[in-house]
């Protein structure tokens, strides 16, 4: 659940990921600036402060959280939990810790010495002469548009040319992604529509980060008449952790 509005217990833990024991505990005030400790239990930390009255995702509390888990990243692999995540309280974590500890042992394994990295695509409109020129239905429709214009006409060329619009970039992107997922230990998609045509997250090793970024720059360079890439990161692994053993009362 991203925010509530509505009051929490008094024993209710606002918690920020999961890490090996022995972490130092973040400096960085937590949500509602409420100082960030950690509890420990069966060889892990769980990050947490006290969960403030009323929880809405404002930006401060939302920049605090991303700094407690920067601090926690730093220091080695990390589960983190986003916005708004909740435990009833420091004995029901703890037992969670306790029952899950296999399962989150082999998460942290998973994410040790990795980042993350979202790559969005975004379509590019105004990608007309070249189809036209390519295409040569598009050609003879556009031809007949012009010798005889009407509204019917003008808007079956309009809707013609996004199609192959959309099409391109979508080709775009199977491209980007076919080029990038290579270079990442993991990946997954995220939703995409007409408009965003690529959503993905890669899970990377920190030393693949400048050979990723190169092929995020040459993607940019090769379709960016058609697709307009972006690149989030590093991020925490939030893509990569299995939400299964979150904290209860999320």
């Amino acid at each position: 659940m991203p925010a509530t509005a509505t009051p929490q217990a008094v024993d209710t833990l606002y918690v920020y990921g999961i890490t090996p024991a022995g972490v130092r505990a973040p400096r960085s005030p937590g949500v509602g600036g409420a100082p960030v400790r950690l509890l420990t239990e069966s060889g892990l930390c769980a990050a947490v402060s006290e969960a403030p009255g009323r929880l809405r995702p404002r930006r401060r509390d939302v920049t605090a959280h991303q700094a407690v888990l920067d601090e926690l990243a730093a220091q080695g692999p990390l589960l983190p939990m986003r916005f708004a995540v909740l435990s009833p309280g420091p004995d029901a974590l703890t037992a969670q810790l306790r029952t899950e500890a296999d399962h989150l042992f082999r998460q942290l394994d998973g994410v040790q010495g990795c980042v993350e990295f979202n790559v969005k695509g975004v379509t590019v409109p105004g990608y007309f002469a070249e189809l036209v020129r390519r295409d040569e239905r598009l050609r003879a429709l556009a031809l007949r548009t012009r010798r005889r214009p009407d509204y019917e006409a003008n808007v079956r060329l309009g809707e013609a040319l996004a199609r192959g619009v959309r099409r391109e970039a979508r080709r775009a992107a199977e491209e980007v992604l076919g080029r990038l997922s290579p270079l990442a230990v993991r990946t997954v998609l995220g939703p995409a529509d007409d408009e965003q045509v690529l959503s993905a997250s890669f899970l990377l090793r920190s030393a693949d980060e400048r050979r990723f970024r190169r092929a995020v720059d040459a993607g940019a360079r090769a379709w960016g008449d058609r697709l307009a890439l972006s690149v989030t990161g590093p991020l925490p692994c939030y893509s990569f952790v299995e939400p299964r053993p979150a904290p209860a009362g999320r």
